[in-house]
Protein backbone atom coordinates (compact mmCIF):
# COMPACT_ATOMS: atom_id res chain seq x y z
CA UNK A 1 0.00 0.00 0.00
CA UNK A 2 1.14 3.27 -1.01
CA UNK A 3 2.08 5.49 1.96
CA UNK A 4 0.43 8.55 0.81
CA UNK A 5 3.27 10.60 1.81
CA UNK A 6 4.39 12.93 -1.29
CA UNK A 7 8.65 13.50 -2.19
CA UNK A 8 9.32 16.82 -1.37
CA UNK A 9 12.16 16.35 -2.79
CA UNK A 10 12.94 16.12 -6.98
CA UNK A 11 10.30 17.01 -8.93
CA UNK A 12 9.34 15.28 -12.63
CA UNK A 13 8.73 18.39 -15.12
CA UNK A 14 6.16 17.02 -17.67
CA UNK A 15 5.92 18.80 -21.31
CA UNK A 16 3.74 15.52 -22.57
CA UNK A 17 6.65 14.15 -24.71
CA UNK A 18 9.40 12.74 -22.97
CA UNK A 19 7.93 10.24 -19.98
CA UNK A 20 10.23 7.29 -19.60
CA UNK A 21 8.89 4.16 -17.57
CA UNK A 22 11.67 4.92 -15.06
CA UNK A 23 10.18 8.15 -14.59
CA UNK A 24 6.51 6.82 -14.09
CA UNK A 25 7.60 3.85 -11.55
CA UNK A 26 9.20 6.73 -9.99
CA UNK A 27 6.18 8.77 -9.80
CA UNK A 28 4.23 5.56 -8.82
CA UNK A 29 6.27 3.83 -6.27
CA UNK A 30 8.46 7.18 -5.25
CA UNK A 31 6.07 9.30 -4.81
CA UNK A 32 7.61 12.26 -6.93
CA UNK A 33 5.97 15.27 -7.37
CA UNK A 34 5.00 16.33 -10.92
CA UNK A 35 4.97 19.84 -12.62
CA UNK A 36 3.78 21.25 -16.02
CA UNK A 37 6.10 22.88 -18.74
CA UNK A 38 4.67 25.92 -19.64
CA UNK A 39 4.48 25.24 -23.34
CA UNK A 40 2.35 22.36 -22.29
CA UNK A 41 -0.12 24.68 -20.97
CA UNK A 42 0.11 27.33 -23.62
CA UNK A 43 -0.97 24.12 -26.05
CA UNK A 44 -4.18 23.37 -23.60
CA UNK A 45 -5.17 26.95 -23.78
CA UNK A 46 -4.97 27.10 -27.65
CA UNK A 47 -6.41 23.43 -27.64
CA UNK A 48 -9.52 24.74 -25.43
CA UNK A 49 -9.87 28.05 -27.47
CA UNK A 50 -10.50 25.64 -30.32
CA UNK A 51 -13.27 23.63 -28.64
CA UNK A 52 -15.28 26.68 -28.09
CA UNK A 53 -14.92 28.38 -31.39
CA UNK A 54 -16.37 25.08 -33.12
CA UNK A 55 -18.92 24.94 -30.10
CA UNK A 56 -20.02 28.59 -30.93
CA UNK A 57 -20.32 27.69 -35.15
CA UNK A 58 -22.64 24.47 -33.91
CA UNK A 59 -20.27 22.02 -36.39
CA UNK A 60 -21.25 18.23 -35.37
CA UNK A 61 -18.02 17.13 -33.46
CA UNK A 62 -18.06 14.11 -31.86
CA UNK A 63 -18.52 14.11 -27.73
CA UNK A 64 -18.88 17.70 -28.18
CA UNK A 65 -22.47 18.64 -29.78
CA UNK A 66 -23.27 15.26 -30.08
CA UNK A 67 -23.27 12.31 -28.15
CA UNK A 68 -20.61 8.99 -28.00
CA UNK A 69 -20.67 5.68 -29.52
CA UNK A 70 -23.92 5.01 -30.50
CA UNK A 71 -25.60 7.88 -29.41
CA UNK A 72 -23.43 9.56 -31.75
CA UNK A 73 -26.59 10.76 -33.69
CA UNK A 74 -28.12 12.72 -30.57
CA UNK A 75 -27.62 16.44 -30.41
CA UNK A 76 -26.24 17.96 -27.01
CA UNK A 77 -26.81 22.04 -26.80
CA UNK A 78 -25.02 24.33 -24.96
CA UNK A 79 -27.01 24.32 -21.82
CA UNK A 80 -26.17 20.96 -21.20
CA UNK A 81 -22.78 20.62 -21.65
CA UNK A 82 -22.55 20.46 -18.08
CA UNK A 83 -24.97 18.16 -17.43
CA UNK A 84 -23.96 15.98 -20.12
CA UNK A 85 -20.19 15.37 -18.91
CA UNK A 86 -21.25 15.03 -15.37
CA UNK A 87 -24.03 11.64 -17.14
CA UNK A 88 -21.10 10.55 -19.14
CA UNK A 89 -18.50 10.03 -15.85
CA UNK A 90 -21.39 8.33 -13.82
CA UNK A 91 -22.76 6.46 -16.65
CA UNK A 92 -19.12 5.19 -17.56
CA UNK A 93 -18.08 3.97 -14.36
CA UNK A 94 -19.14 0.22 -14.53
CA UNK A 95 -16.21 -1.77 -13.87
CA UNK A 96 -15.99 -4.17 -11.45
CA UNK A 97 -12.97 -5.50 -8.99
CA UNK A 98 -10.29 -5.80 -7.90
CA UNK A 99 -9.12 -2.08 -7.10
CA UNK A 100 -6.36 -1.10 -8.24
CA UNK A 101 -3.79 -0.67 -5.76
CA UNK A 102 -2.37 3.75 -4.95
CA UNK A 103 0.84 3.12 -6.60
CA UNK A 104 -1.50 1.71 -9.78
CA UNK A 105 -3.87 4.51 -9.55
CA UNK A 106 -0.50 6.98 -9.52
CA UNK A 107 0.43 5.26 -12.90
CA UNK A 108 -2.51 5.92 -14.62
CA UNK A 109 -2.52 9.77 -13.32
CA UNK A 110 0.81 10.17 -14.73
CA UNK A 111 -0.38 8.79 -18.08
CA UNK A 112 -3.12 10.21 -18.89
CA UNK A 113 -2.09 13.34 -17.67
CA UNK A 114 1.26 13.40 -20.29
CA UNK A 115 -0.68 12.43 -22.96
CA UNK A 116 -3.08 15.51 -22.24
CA UNK A 117 -0.30 18.03 -22.27
CA UNK A 118 -0.16 17.43 -26.36
CA UNK A 119 -3.08 19.22 -26.35
CA UNK A 120 -4.99 17.25 -28.67
CA UNK A 121 -8.10 16.64 -26.48
CA UNK A 122 -9.81 19.78 -25.99
CA UNK A 123 -10.02 19.42 -22.21
CA UNK A 124 -10.27 22.56 -19.45
CA UNK A 125 -6.34 23.20 -18.57
CA UNK A 126 -8.18 23.31 -15.11
CA UNK A 127 -9.46 19.69 -15.48
CA UNK A 128 -5.85 18.28 -16.94
CA UNK A 129 -3.89 20.19 -14.21
CA UNK A 130 -5.83 18.56 -11.42
CA UNK A 131 -4.33 15.18 -12.66
CA UNK A 132 -1.02 16.85 -11.34
CA UNK A 133 -2.19 18.22 -8.27
CA UNK A 134 -4.01 14.71 -7.19
CA UNK A 135 -0.57 13.11 -7.73
CA UNK A 136 1.08 15.87 -5.81
CA UNK A 137 -1.69 16.16 -2.72
CA UNK A 138 -1.64 12.42 -3.20
CA UNK A 139 -5.40 11.91 -3.95
CA UNK A 140 -5.65 8.60 -5.07
CA UNK A 141 -9.70 7.72 -7.07
CA UNK A 142 -10.79 4.15 -6.12
CA UNK A 143 -10.42 2.28 -9.97
CA UNK A 144 -12.10 -0.67 -10.21
CA UNK A 145 -9.57 -3.13 -13.01
CA UNK A 146 -12.01 -5.41 -14.79
CA UNK A 147 -14.84 -4.38 -17.58
CA UNK A 148 -12.44 -2.39 -20.67
CA UNK A 149 -12.48 -4.35 -23.96
CA UNK A 150 -9.37 -2.17 -24.67
CA UNK A 151 -10.25 0.54 -26.91
CA UNK A 152 -9.93 3.08 -24.99
CA UNK A 153 -10.34 1.95 -20.65
CA UNK A 154 -13.38 4.20 -20.74
CA UNK A 155 -15.25 1.90 -17.76
CA UNK A 156 -12.63 2.10 -15.86
CA UNK A 157 -11.14 5.46 -15.58
CA UNK A 158 -14.29 7.00 -14.75
CA UNK A 159 -14.01 7.49 -10.84
CA UNK A 160 -10.79 9.88 -11.43
CA UNK A 161 -13.29 12.61 -13.10
CA UNK A 162 -16.14 12.16 -10.75
CA UNK A 163 -13.20 12.98 -7.85
CA UNK A 164 -12.39 16.08 -9.78
CA UNK A 165 -16.03 17.19 -9.17
CA UNK A 166 -16.65 15.86 -5.61
CA UNK A 167 -17.95 12.47 -6.40
CA UNK A 168 -17.07 9.02 -5.37
CA UNK A 169 -14.08 8.03 -2.87
CA UNK A 170 -10.70 8.65 -2.73
CA UNK A 171 -7.41 7.53 -0.72
CA UNK A 172 -6.06 10.04 0.76
CA UNK A 173 -3.68 10.34 3.98
CA UNK A 174 -4.03 6.67 4.43
CA UNK A 175 -7.87 6.55 4.65
CA UNK A 176 -10.81 6.10 2.02
CA UNK A 177 -13.26 8.82 2.03
CA UNK A 178 -15.50 11.29 -0.02
CA UNK A 179 -13.30 12.83 -2.83
CA UNK A 180 -15.33 16.20 -2.05
CA UNK A 181 -14.09 15.80 1.92
CA UNK A 182 -10.30 14.79 0.55
CA UNK A 183 -10.50 18.16 -1.75
CA UNK A 184 -11.26 19.86 1.09
CA UNK A 185 -8.61 18.82 3.46
CA UNK A 186 -5.86 19.66 0.35
CA UNK A 187 -7.81 22.90 -0.07
CA UNK A 188 -8.79 22.36 -3.87
CA UNK A 189 -12.31 23.12 -5.29
CA UNK A 190 -14.46 21.05 -6.74
CA UNK A 191 -14.22 21.41 -10.84
CA UNK A 192 -17.34 22.16 -13.32
CA UNK A 193 -17.13 19.65 -16.37
CA UNK A 194 -17.45 21.94 -19.73
CA UNK A 195 -17.92 20.53 -23.37
CA UNK A 196 -15.66 17.65 -24.07
CA UNK A 197 -14.43 17.54 -20.79
CA UNK A 198 -16.09 14.27 -20.00
CA UNK A 199 -15.37 12.24 -23.20
CA UNK A 200 -11.31 13.19 -22.98
CA UNK A 201 -11.55 11.88 -18.95
CA UNK A 202 -12.87 8.72 -20.55
CA UNK A 203 -11.55 8.23 -24.04
CA UNK A 204 -7.86 6.79 -22.77
CA UNK A 205 -6.11 4.11 -22.36
CA UNK A 206 -4.45 5.23 -19.07
CA UNK A 207 -5.23 2.19 -17.09
CA UNK A 208 -3.56 0.06 -19.35
CA UNK A 209 -0.93 1.58 -20.61
CA UNK A 210 0.27 3.61 -16.98
CA UNK A 211 0.06 -0.16 -15.18
CA UNK A 212 1.40 -1.56 -18.61
CA UNK A 213 4.62 0.74 -17.93
CA UNK A 214 4.97 -0.81 -13.98
CA UNK A 215 4.64 -4.20 -15.62
CA UNK A 216 7.87 -3.37 -17.68
CA UNK A 217 9.60 -2.25 -15.26
CA UNK A 218 8.78 -5.06 -13.48
CA UNK A 219 9.76 -7.35 -16.61
CA UNK A 220 13.56 -5.94 -16.83
CA UNK A 221 14.40 -6.60 -13.56
CA UNK A 222 12.74 -9.75 -13.27
CA UNK A 223 15.10 -10.76 -16.05
CA UNK A 224 18.49 -9.84 -14.60
CA UNK A 225 17.29 -11.95 -11.99
CA UNK A 226 16.68 -14.77 -14.29
CA UNK A 227 20.63 -14.38 -15.18
CA UNK A 228 21.54 -14.22 -11.99
CA UNK A 229 19.51 -17.72 -11.42
CA UNK A 230 20.85 -19.58 -14.43
CA UNK A 231 24.75 -18.08 -12.92
CA UNK A 232 24.15 -19.37 -9.67
CA UNK A 233 22.53 -22.48 -10.85
CA UNK A 234 25.76 -23.29 -13.59
CA UNK A 235 27.87 -22.86 -10.53
CA UNK A 236 25.88 -25.55 -8.64
CA UNK A 237 26.57 -27.64 -11.57
CA UNK A 238 29.86 -27.17 -12.14
CA UNK A 239 28.95 -26.58 -15.80
CA UNK A 240 30.55 -25.87 -19.14
CA UNK A 241 31.03 -22.28 -20.04
CA UNK A 242 31.78 -22.56 -23.32
CA UNK A 243 28.35 -21.31 -24.26
CA UNK A 244 29.44 -18.77 -22.27
CA UNK A 245 32.34 -17.88 -25.23
CA UNK A 246 31.36 -14.29 -26.95
CA UNK A 247 32.43 -15.15 -30.62
CA UNK A 248 30.34 -17.71 -31.12
CA UNK A 249 27.48 -14.93 -29.63
CA UNK A 250 28.89 -12.35 -32.12
CA UNK A 251 27.84 -14.56 -34.81
CA UNK A 252 24.24 -14.22 -34.22
CA UNK A 253 24.53 -10.88 -32.38
CA UNK A 254 20.85 -10.26 -31.22
CA UNK A 255 20.55 -7.95 -28.41
CA UNK A 256 18.80 -9.67 -25.87
CA UNK A 257 21.49 -12.41 -26.43
CA UNK A 258 24.58 -9.66 -26.51
CA UNK A 259 22.77 -8.13 -22.95
CA UNK A 260 21.96 -11.97 -21.16
CA UNK A 261 25.57 -12.83 -22.25
CA UNK A 262 27.12 -9.74 -20.78
CA UNK A 263 24.92 -9.69 -17.82
CA UNK A 264 26.01 -14.01 -17.21
CA UNK A 265 29.73 -13.14 -17.33
CA UNK A 266 29.80 -10.47 -14.89
CA UNK A 267 28.18 -12.39 -12.65
CA UNK A 268 30.62 -15.22 -12.94
CA UNK A 269 33.68 -12.95 -13.47
CA UNK A 270 36.90 -14.74 -11.14
CA UNK A 271 34.79 -18.26 -10.95
CA UNK A 272 36.68 -21.43 -10.80
CA UNK A 273 34.57 -22.27 -13.38
CA UNK A 274 36.55 -20.89 -15.99
CA UNK A 275 39.70 -22.29 -14.46
CA UNK A 276 38.11 -26.06 -14.14
CA UNK A 277 36.24 -27.53 -16.71
CA UNK A 278 35.34 -31.17 -16.96
CA UNK A 279 36.92 -32.06 -20.33
CA UNK A 280 33.97 -34.49 -20.52
CA UNK A 281 31.21 -32.56 -20.33
CA UNK A 282 31.44 -30.91 -23.77
CA UNK A 283 27.47 -29.93 -23.51
CA UNK A 284 25.41 -29.21 -20.81
CA UNK A 285 21.46 -29.84 -20.84
CA UNK A 286 20.11 -27.18 -22.94
CA UNK A 287 18.09 -25.07 -20.25
CA UNK A 288 21.98 -24.85 -18.96
CA UNK A 289 23.88 -23.89 -22.27
CA UNK A 290 20.69 -22.15 -23.97
CA UNK A 291 20.26 -19.14 -20.84
CA UNK A 292 21.69 -16.38 -23.45
CA UNK A 293 19.34 -17.41 -26.03
CA UNK A 294 16.02 -17.99 -24.06
CA UNK A 295 16.46 -14.92 -21.58
CA UNK A 296 17.62 -12.73 -24.82
CA UNK A 297 14.54 -13.17 -26.65
CA UNK A 298 12.59 -12.31 -23.36
CA UNK A 299 14.85 -9.41 -23.64
CA UNK A 300 13.71 -8.19 -27.30
CA UNK A 301 10.65 -8.88 -26.65
CA UNK A 302 10.32 -6.69 -23.61
CA UNK A 303 12.28 -4.27 -25.34
CA UNK A 304 9.64 -3.98 -28.45
CA UNK A 305 6.68 -3.62 -26.29
CA UNK A 306 8.96 -0.78 -24.03
CA UNK A 307 9.67 1.14 -27.35
CA UNK A 308 5.79 0.60 -28.69
CA UNK A 309 4.66 1.94 -25.06
CA UNK A 310 6.86 4.52 -24.41
CA UNK A 311 5.88 6.18 -27.64
CA UNK A 312 2.30 5.95 -26.53
CA UNK A 313 2.65 7.46 -23.47
CA UNK A 314 3.89 10.36 -25.28
CA UNK A 315 1.69 10.93 -27.56
CA UNK A 316 -2.38 11.42 -27.82
CA UNK A 317 -5.09 8.46 -28.21
CA UNK A 318 -7.72 10.78 -28.02
CA UNK A 319 -10.89 10.16 -30.58
CA UNK A 320 -11.93 12.99 -31.25
CA UNK A 321 -8.26 14.59 -31.90
CA UNK A 322 -8.11 18.39 -31.65
CA UNK A 323 -5.69 19.83 -33.92
CA UNK A 324 -5.29 23.55 -33.24
CA UNK A 325 -2.98 24.50 -35.66
CA UNK A 326 -5.30 23.36 -38.59
CA UNK A 327 -8.48 24.51 -36.74
CA UNK A 328 -10.17 20.87 -36.97
CA UNK A 329 -11.40 18.65 -34.84
CA UNK A 330 -11.10 15.14 -36.47
CA UNK A 331 -12.88 11.76 -35.66
CA UNK A 332 -10.32 8.66 -35.68
CA UNK A 333 -9.42 5.53 -33.99
CA UNK A 334 -6.14 6.39 -31.95
CA UNK A 335 -7.64 4.84 -29.05
CA UNK A 336 -6.95 1.66 -30.39
CA UNK A 337 -3.73 -0.15 -28.93
CA UNK A 338 -3.40 -2.76 -30.20
CA UNK A 339 0.44 -2.31 -31.47
CA UNK A 340 1.49 -2.66 -28.20
CA UNK A 341 -0.77 -4.89 -26.45
CA UNK A 342 0.76 -7.87 -29.05
CA UNK A 343 3.64 -6.88 -27.78
CA UNK A 344 2.73 -8.00 -23.69
CA UNK A 345 0.74 -11.05 -25.60
CA UNK A 346 4.63 -11.70 -27.46
CA UNK A 347 6.57 -11.11 -23.97
CA UNK A 348 4.46 -13.49 -21.92
CA UNK A 349 5.00 -16.24 -24.41
CA UNK A 350 8.60 -15.76 -23.82
CA UNK A 351 8.35 -15.51 -20.34
CA UNK A 352 7.10 -19.00 -20.46
CA UNK A 353 10.37 -19.80 -21.85
CA UNK A 354 12.02 -18.69 -19.04
CA UNK A 355 10.11 -19.94 -16.69
CA UNK A 356 9.98 -23.62 -18.34
CA UNK A 357 14.33 -23.38 -18.38
CA UNK A 358 14.58 -22.60 -14.64
CA UNK A 359 12.10 -25.35 -13.97
CA UNK A 360 13.98 -28.08 -15.71
CA UNK A 361 17.30 -26.43 -14.47
CA UNK A 362 16.24 -27.03 -10.66
CA UNK A 363 15.07 -30.41 -11.56
CA UNK A 364 18.69 -31.24 -12.79
CA UNK A 365 19.92 -30.06 -9.78
CA UNK A 366 17.96 -32.85 -7.85
CA UNK A 367 19.18 -35.10 -10.01
CA UNK A 368 22.26 -36.88 -9.32
CA UNK A 369 22.60 -37.78 -12.58
CA UNK A 370 23.52 -34.07 -13.25
CA UNK A 371 25.09 -33.17 -10.42
CA UNK A 372 27.13 -36.09 -8.65
CA UNK A 373 25.07 -34.74 -5.54
CA UNK A 374 22.19 -36.51 -3.49
CA UNK A 375 18.96 -37.25 -4.60
CA UNK A 376 16.78 -33.86 -4.34
CA UNK A 377 19.94 -32.39 -2.51
CA UNK A 378 19.33 -33.61 0.95
CA UNK A 379 22.15 -33.21 3.04
CA UNK A 380 21.92 -37.13 4.75
CA UNK A 381 19.57 -39.30 2.19
CA UNK A 382 19.45 -42.00 5.35
CA UNK A 383 17.07 -39.39 7.33
CA UNK A 384 16.30 -36.26 5.00
CA UNK A 385 13.72 -36.31 2.16
CA UNK A 386 15.22 -32.66 1.19
CA UNK A 387 13.87 -30.80 -1.90
CA UNK A 388 11.53 -33.37 -3.35
CA UNK A 389 8.08 -32.15 -3.06
CA UNK A 390 9.16 -28.14 -4.29
CA UNK A 391 9.50 -30.12 -7.59
CA UNK A 392 5.54 -30.23 -7.30
CA UNK A 393 5.66 -26.38 -6.19
CA UNK A 394 7.92 -25.28 -9.04
CA UNK A 395 6.14 -27.02 -11.93
CA UNK A 396 2.42 -26.34 -10.54
CA UNK A 397 3.79 -22.24 -11.13
CA UNK A 398 5.53 -23.59 -14.62
CA UNK A 399 1.90 -24.82 -15.74
CA UNK A 400 -0.29 -21.62 -14.37
CA UNK A 401 2.58 -19.32 -16.34
CA UNK A 402 1.83 -21.06 -19.66
CA UNK A 403 -2.16 -21.16 -19.35
CA UNK A 404 -1.56 -17.45 -18.52
CA UNK A 405 0.32 -16.81 -21.62
CA UNK A 406 -2.70 -17.92 -23.85
CA UNK A 407 -3.84 -14.94 -26.28
CA UNK A 408 -6.59 -12.85 -25.52
CA UNK A 409 -6.32 -9.74 -27.02
CA UNK A 410 -8.19 -11.48 -29.87
CA UNK A 411 -11.07 -12.23 -27.81
CA UNK A 412 -13.78 -9.52 -28.34
CA UNK A 413 -17.21 -8.87 -29.48
CA UNK A 414 -19.05 -6.59 -31.94
CA UNK A 415 -20.64 -3.90 -29.24
CA UNK A 416 -22.81 -0.28 -29.43
CA UNK A 417 -24.94 -1.05 -32.47
CA UNK A 418 -22.18 -3.00 -34.26
CA UNK A 419 -20.36 0.25 -34.15
CA UNK A 420 -17.39 -0.84 -31.97
CA UNK A 421 -16.64 -3.93 -33.78
CA UNK A 422 -12.79 -4.35 -32.47
CA UNK A 423 -11.06 -4.67 -28.94
CA UNK A 424 -7.76 -5.43 -27.61
CA UNK A 425 -9.11 -6.60 -24.00
CA UNK A 426 -5.42 -4.61 -23.06
CA UNK A 427 -6.33 -4.37 -19.51
CA UNK A 428 -6.39 -8.23 -18.97
CA UNK A 429 -3.76 -8.63 -21.61
CA UNK A 430 -0.89 -6.31 -19.01
CA UNK A 431 -2.90 -7.99 -15.74
CA UNK A 432 -2.10 -11.45 -16.88
CA UNK A 433 1.42 -10.38 -17.93
CA UNK A 434 1.92 -8.90 -14.15
CA UNK A 435 0.55 -12.49 -13.10
CA UNK A 436 3.03 -14.31 -15.29
CA UNK A 437 6.25 -11.96 -13.72
CA UNK A 438 4.83 -12.57 -10.25
CA UNK A 439 4.88 -16.26 -10.62
CA UNK A 440 7.88 -16.68 -12.33
CA UNK A 441 9.60 -14.55 -9.47
CA UNK A 442 8.75 -17.62 -7.34
CA UNK A 443 9.87 -19.90 -10.14
CA UNK A 444 12.91 -18.50 -9.85
CA UNK A 445 13.27 -18.17 -6.05
CA UNK A 446 12.71 -21.93 -6.00
CA UNK A 447 15.80 -22.50 -8.42
CA UNK A 448 18.06 -20.31 -6.26
CA UNK A 449 17.03 -22.43 -3.18
CA UNK A 450 18.15 -25.14 -5.36
CA UNK A 451 21.57 -23.63 -6.23
CA UNK A 452 22.24 -22.62 -3.15
CA UNK A 453 21.96 -25.94 -1.43
CA UNK A 454 23.97 -27.19 -4.09
CA UNK A 455 26.72 -24.84 -3.88
CA UNK A 456 26.85 -25.51 -0.29
CA UNK A 457 26.75 -30.10 -0.59
CA UNK A 458 30.01 -29.38 -2.91
CA UNK A 459 31.83 -27.24 -0.35
CA UNK A 460 35.01 -25.29 -1.85
CA UNK A 461 33.75 -23.28 -4.57
CA UNK A 462 35.31 -20.03 -6.02
CA UNK A 463 32.10 -18.18 -6.76
CA UNK A 464 32.09 -15.46 -9.23
CA UNK A 465 31.57 -12.04 -7.89
CA UNK A 466 28.42 -11.69 -8.50
CA UNK A 467 27.11 -15.37 -7.90
CA UNK A 468 28.94 -15.63 -4.84
CA UNK A 469 26.80 -11.92 -3.76
CA UNK A 470 23.40 -13.96 -4.46
CA UNK A 471 24.40 -16.71 -2.34
CA UNK A 472 25.20 -14.82 0.45
CA UNK A 473 22.54 -13.20 0.02
CA UNK A 474 19.77 -16.26 0.11
CA UNK A 475 22.43 -17.47 3.09
CA UNK A 476 21.44 -14.30 4.84
CA UNK A 477 17.36 -15.20 4.69
CA UNK A 478 17.25 -19.33 4.17
CA UNK A 479 20.29 -21.22 6.25
CA UNK A 480 21.28 -24.31 4.31
CA UNK A 481 18.73 -27.15 4.78
CA UNK A 482 20.80 -30.11 7.41
CA UNK A 483 17.39 -31.08 7.89
CA UNK A 484 13.87 -31.48 6.73
CA UNK A 485 11.84 -28.47 7.56
CA UNK A 486 8.68 -26.81 6.18
CA UNK A 487 9.58 -25.49 2.63
CA UNK A 488 7.02 -22.58 1.98
CA UNK A 489 9.02 -20.33 4.29
CA UNK A 490 11.76 -20.68 3.05
CA UNK A 491 10.09 -20.55 -0.82
CA UNK A 492 8.70 -17.35 0.72
CA UNK A 493 11.24 -15.29 2.31
CA UNK A 494 13.42 -15.87 -1.36
CA UNK A 495 10.83 -14.72 -3.16
CA UNK A 496 10.90 -11.48 -0.43
CA UNK A 497 13.83 -10.88 -1.28
CA UNK A 498 13.68 -10.58 -5.08
CA UNK A 499 10.78 -9.61 -5.61
CA UNK A 500 11.68 -6.35 -3.12
CA UNK A 501 15.08 -5.91 -5.01
CA UNK A 502 17.84 -6.61 -2.17
CA UNK A 503 19.16 -9.34 -4.22
CA UNK A 504 19.89 -7.60 -7.21
CA UNK A 505 21.21 -4.61 -5.20
CA UNK A 506 22.96 -7.32 -3.21
CA UNK A 507 25.04 -8.09 -6.58
CA UNK A 508 25.24 -4.89 -8.26
CA UNK A 509 26.85 -3.71 -5.09
CA UNK A 510 29.80 -6.63 -5.30
CA UNK A 511 30.33 -6.18 -8.77
CA UNK A 512 30.58 -2.08 -8.39
CA UNK A 513 27.17 -1.51 -10.22
CA UNK A 514 24.49 1.06 -9.13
Amino acid sequence: MNSGRIDRGETLHLDGRNLTIQELYNVSYGNKRVSVAAAATERLERSRKLVFELAEQDQPVYGLNRGVGWNKDKKISPSFFEGFNRNLLFSHHAAVKPEATEEEVRAVLLARLNGLLLGHTGIQPAVALRYAEFLNHGIHPVLRLRGSVGASDITLISPIGLAMIGEGNVRYGGELIPAGEALLRAGLEPLRMGPKDGLAIVSSNAVSSGIGALALHEGRLLLELADAAAALSLEALRGNVSALDPAVHHVRPYQGQLESLDGIRRLLRDSDLWDNQNAESLQDPLSFRDVCQIHGAARDSLAYTESRLVTHLNCSDDNPCVLPDEGRIVSNANFDPIVWVLGFEMLGNALVHVSRSSCFRTLKLGNPAFTGLTRFLTANEASSIGLCTVQKTVTALDAEIRHLSNPVSADYYSLAGDIEDHGTNAPFVVAKTRDIIDRLYYVLAIELLHAAQAIDLRGELRLGKGSAAAYRAIRSVVPFLDQDREQTKDIEQIYELCKSGQLLQAIKSALGEH
